[in-house]
């Protein structure tokens, strides 16, 4: 499990990396913690350099998030053909707790045969790599990389997959 935070993507992403067409897991992280609902056809609205802007872009701090939330608002009343949205208070945030493997995960990983990560796993990861396997457990579309995200944690392995 040796991940590097400031990787901008994923392993399971790399096959959009370079062009930024989907939005990456570190800007979705971010849409959440500004609670901002960005549909991929917005982000795919948006220029290049404003898509690569926003993956680097601070969002950690309080006063980071108001800004990243009023700016990228900004950028999808000017760029976009559908209005903003903003999401729902997320106040559970399962991504954040680490007293518990949330329900989603353990179901996902459940449904794909695999073993779910340990309550010791999960606390071992990454808050943005916790974020990741909440959002592919909880994706309707895109679960197709939950169990290779839980291979790139070192969670499960190829060869104990059936």
């Amino acid at each position: 499990m040796n991940f590097d935070p400031e990787t901008e993507f994923f392993d399971f992403e790399q096959d959009f990396a370079g062009t930024l067409r989907c939005i990456p897991m570190r800007v979705r992280l971010k849409l959440d913690l500004c609670a901002i609902k960005l549909s991929l056809r917005q982000w795919s609205q948006l220029t290049s350099d404003e898509r690569k802007e926003l993956l680097h872009r601070a969002c950690e701090t309080a006063a980071e998030q108001k800004l990243y939330h009023e700016q990228l608002m900004d950028l999808i009343v000017a760029r976009c053909d559908e209005p903003p949205r903003t999401l729902k208070q997320n106040d559970d945030h399962l991504w954040r707790n680490t007293e518990l493997v949330p329900d989603c995960v353990l179901s996902q990983a459940k449904l794909d045969a695999v073993i779910a990560p340990s309550l010791d796993q999960w606390r071992a990861l990454h808050a943005l790599q916790r974020f990741a396997l909440v959002k592919l457990a909880r994706s309707k579309h895109e679960n197709e990389n939950y169990v290779p995200a839980l291979i790139e944690f070192g969670l499960a392995h190829e060869g104990s997959l059936s």
